[in-house]
């Protein structure tokens, strides 16, 4: 069973219920955090510390309020926790159940566990952890049924990080500009047109803004 958890969710009687389930599961060195940012710190300095947390139990979206957030939500916090300590095990702990957003959640490879907020949410938290706990995969029958759709797109990285700076206001040439300083190829303009090309007839876009609306209404960006 897992030692050290940290929890990140927004919502007090989501952290109050979760709590719950991992004293049952007796997982009692548990932290928790409301903001991305503050989960960030917390795994960080367990690192340096060298007791690391075992398992992530994370939220995908969380409200803006008065603080500035520079970690945005919780697939992005995920993906960087993810890099900084590969063993890390996580349970995405969510109300989002669009087949897109799972699918490409696990796609990237950075989750062990996908559980629906429901009333079976917290039933199902706990077999997910028993789950990972002997090493393998859990995923709530909702999210089970939408990973049996078909013909579904899935955007990988470089095409997420386009869409993402087409969105922020960034032209063409800034983007190119961009890829070469991050070392992404191809990032010739050419390249980008045609990827672009490409998504909007994958997701039947007439034009770049439509392209964009839809995406973030299937939040992959």
């Amino acid at each position: 069973m897992f030692i050290k958890a940290l929890v990140v969710d927004d919502i007090d009687s989501i952290n109050h219920a979760v709590a719950s389930v991992l004293r049952d599961l007796e997982i009692e060195n548990v932290e928790y955090a409301q903001y991305c940012d503050k989960a960030y710190i917390k795994a960080k300095r367990a690192m340096m510390d060298k007791v690391p947390f075992d398992l992530l139990i994370c939220d995908l979206s969380f409200k803006t309020d008065h603080r500035e957030e520079s970690i945005k939500g919780g697939r992005e916090l995920i993906a960087i926790l993810k890099e900084m300590d590969p063993d890390l095990q996580v349970i995405v702990n969510s109300i989002e159940d669009h087949p897109h957003t799972v699918k490409s959640l696990w796609e990237s490879g950075n989750i062990q566990g996908y559980v629906c907020k429901d009333r079976n949410g917290m039933k199902e938290l706990c077999e997910a952890i028993k789950a990972l706990s002997v090493g393998k995969s859990y995923n709530s029958p909702r999210i089970d049924r939408s990973m049996k759709q078909e013909n579904l797109t899935i955007l990988d990285n470089l095409e997420i990080k386009l869409l993402t700076y087409i969105s922020q206001g960034l032209t063409q040439d800034e983007i190119q500009e961009k890829f070469k300083t991050e070392n992404i190829f191809p990032s010739s303009k050419s390249a980008i047109e045609k990827r672009l090309k490409e998504l909007r007839e994958n997701f039947n876009a007439k034009t770049t803004p439509h392209l964009i609306g839809i995406v973030k209404d299937l939040k992959l960006i």
